[in-house]
């Protein structure tokens, strides 16, 4: 390697020349094309393939719930409820129950008398 002296563009041309002599370019094959555009097409049929998969996967969640809104959209009849959920619920617990609403008697007395 030659002494690095002189200006900044003499110090980084032996820099440049010192690297070039350390690590030679390697000569292009033949097939150096072919099996270059060959690695790309072969990563870019993966790719494809995984974005086609997760348009598939997209298009068909999206279908799924367009399709559970139109079912949860359309009234239905039910014989046995009617009404709100509050007014079920009213229905089902009648404040007339007397567990619920009966009063609550505490005789205080010792035990053993």
């Amino acid at each position: 390697m030659e002494p690095m002296r002189g200006n900044d563009e003499q110090r980084l041309d032996a820099l440049f020349r010192a690297y070039r002599d350390a690590c030679p370019t390697p000569e292009a094959s033949a097939n150096f094309m072919p099996n270059l555009w060959q690695r790309i097409e072969a990563r870019q049929t993966y790719t494809f393939s995984f974005r086609r998969m997760a348009n598939a996967f997209v298009t068909a969640a999206l279908a799924l719930s367009l399709g559970l809104g139109v079912y949860m959209a359309i009234p239905r009849s039910n014989p046995n409820v009617s009404g709100s959920y509050i007014e079920v619920l009213a229905e089902a617990n009648p404040l007339e129950t007397p567990d619920i609403v009966g009063p609550v008697h505490l005789e205080l007395t010792e035990p053993g008398k």
